[in-house]
């Protein structure tokens, strides 16, 4: 009887093939509807025109608030003003917190409002780094230059120039419409968060929040030909979170055995080398859901099978890095050092830097306590700054969504929309704390090139980028 054991082995292994091949077979494309575009006009060299010269202002925001031209906000302000009469007209306009503008269009009826937001703040430029001046505007070869194009004052001026055109015809939307904007964003500043205590306040009821995040991209993972529209339904956590130590002091002819320096350097190699545990989100395993159904079939094998194929994925992130890593896992990226300001002096002090992205499912709080086993050193100090947990995950079981996938396949047909993990950081992380109906999109198709312009040098955008964008914001708004 020695050969029953290895039959059963042989049987309980083609069963196991039988699943995972019958499983890959059914795992097809869902049916979404492909609406047919809604047709808007809009004045499009107004739109260059007015993003142009959005872009010539520099609202440009710093952690140092002595380095900030207050009065170049505010020269801003005006000047929208005066570019939008309509929306000033129609919409009523508070101010929240440092920079923040909060537009209300009344709706038809009562029910959730929806709210569309951007910020009109900006990075520092180094300006000789650009081919064209970063505050010019300047519109050339089918581009508009300037820091800003994408990130995001090209939603700002779109959502404006959407809502302008739409109120010329007599709209008013079916429930109530709120645009939002920050001009603190990019310093974690008190515009948003005074907005959305605004909203608490009041106890408006939210239906769809769109904020910057995910885009139309290629290439959203290996092996996927189609485009792909990537919406963002939760962020990471994110925190810097220090390494500090201190010492006598003393001339470097003399050093200790172990320096803080190296004590440090120690602590890092420890952490770097000891990789977190892999965690599949509700986002992204939707995300690898929806879109494993339009790879290959090999693929499909492994997608339609992560009950047992995750750690494969989870050691391909562990490996190679990048975004599969990262929609996996807590990352650690040491990004500062300082210590002696003399090459032939021990410091007395000395402290490093990780910005870490922090995967839901843990907090900063338990981030901390996980470095402090690995180093198992208590004479390096430990303290968290810009810490925030993750954020909650929104549905995509409702009107909101469904509005906002609609759009997108109008506006970029043959789109696979999914939703994802946005693993950096959006102002839409505060409106999470009131509503599960965020979202972070930013209504454009995007190459690897130009997401590398964000917050780099030669930032542009098509201009036929830019009316796409007002396309979709007339169309969204028309649904709502």
């Amino acid at each position: 009887m020695w050969w029953i054991a290895p039959a059963v082995v042989g049987l309980l292994l083609l069963a196991f093939i039988g699943v995972v091949i019958g499983r890959a077979i059914a795992f097809k494309p869902k049916a979404v509807s492909v609406p047919v575009p809604v047709k808007v006009a809009f004045d499009k060299k107004r739109v260059e025109q007015n993003l142009s010269e959005l872009i010539k202002f520099k609202t440009v925001s710093h952690y140092e608030k002595e380095l900030e031209d207050n009065a170049e906000f505010e020269r801003f302000i005006e000047r929208v003003k005066t570019m939008y009469p309509l929306v000033h007209e129609k919409c009523e306009l508070t101010r929240h917190g440092d920079r923040g503008l909060l537009y209300k269009l009344k709706g038809q009826s009562r029910g959730p409002c929806t709210v569309l937001m951007a910020h009109y703040d900006v990075v520092p430029a180094q300006e000789e780094a650009w081919q064209k001046p970063p505050f010019s505007g300047a519109i050339e070869d089918g581009y508009i230059w300037g820091r800003g194009t994408l990130d995001t004052k090209c939603t700002f001026c779109g959502i404006l120039e959407a809502l302008e055109a739409l109120l010329s015809g007599g709209y008013i939307p079916k429930r109530d419409l709120y645009l939002s904007f920050a001009g603190d964003e990019e310093v974690t500043g008190n515009s948003t968060p005074s907005i959305v205590e605004y909203f608490k306040k009041n106890n408006i009821e939210i239906g769809l929040v769109v904020d910057e995040g995910g885009a139309v991209v290629e290439n959203a993972i290996p092996g996927l030909k189609k485009p792909c529209a990537l919406i963002g339904t939760a962020e990471k956590g994110i925190m810097d979170l220090h390494f500090k130590m201190k010492s006598d002091g003393g001339h470097a002819s003399t050093p200790p055995a172990h320096t803080i320096v190296g004590k440090l350097a120690k602590a890092i190699v420890k952490v770097e080398g000891k990789t977190p545990k892999a965690r599949m989100t509700p986002d992204t395993k939707e995300m690898f859901d929806t879109l494993g159904r339009h790879l290959n079939f090999g693929l499909k094998i492994i997608f339609a099978n992560l009950w047992c194929f995750k750690p494969l994925l989870a050691l391909l992130g562990k490996f190679i890095g990048g975004e599969i890593n990262a929609l996996l896992r807590t990352t650690y990226a040491f990004t500062a050092m300082k210590g002696s300001d003399a090459a032939n002096v021990l410091p007395p002090e000395a402290e490093v830097i990780a910005n870490i992205r922090i995967i839901p499912g843990e907090t900063c709080e338990s981030v901390v306590e996980r470095v402090r086993k690995i180093i198992n050193n208590d004479s390096i100090e430990l303290y968290m700054t810009e810490e925030l947990d993750p954020s909650p995950s929104s549905v995509t079981d409702c009107e909101g969504y469904e509005a906002l996938a609609e759009t997108i396949r109008e506006c970029w047909q043959g789109t696979v929309v999914s939703p994802y993990l946005m693993i950096a950081s959006s102002d839409a992380k505060h409106y999470s704390l009131i509503s599960d109906k965020v979202y972070r999109f930013s209504p454009m198709s995007l190459s690897k090139d130009e997401r590398s312009m964000i917050h780099g040098h030669n930032e542009r955008i098509a201009v036929e980028k830019m009316h796409r964008i007002v396309k979709f914001y007339m169309r969204l708004m028309l649904k709502r």
